[in-house]
């Protein structure tokens, strides 16, 4: 899978150091990976969930560790993950974070 972007996840280790490596792993994992469906994508992780946002789009959440989780948008037949959002898992208990999306 082809992630953009890059940078996206070096600013969210900076700002949460305790994320880097369940971060470096998710990276790594995806970008070997070549899911064609949500159902590959949790076998790879088995706690993503997809979820509907306010505009009405799915969007998969990957629970990284019990503190964080990393909203994306997969493109299964372009094999690209648009990084969304990163949450700490308060901020994403909230739920606002759906009303932006």
């Amino acid at each position: 899978m082809r992630i953009i972007a890059r940078k996206f996840l070096e600013a969210a280790q900076r700002s949460h150091p305790k994320a880097r490596a369940p971060l470096d792993h998710w990276y790594r994992v995806t970008r070997a990976a070549r899911w064609n469906n949500f159902v590959e994508t949790r076998q790879t992780f088995a706690h993503a969930d997809q979820v509907t946002v306010r505009s009405r789009r799915t969007v998969t959440v990957f629970n990284l560790t019990n503190d964080f989780r990393l909203i994306t948008a997969i493109h299964y037949n372009r094999q690209e993950v648009f990084t969304l959002r990163f949450l700490t898992h308060a901020d994403y208990s909230k739920d606002t974070w759906k009303d932006s999306l």
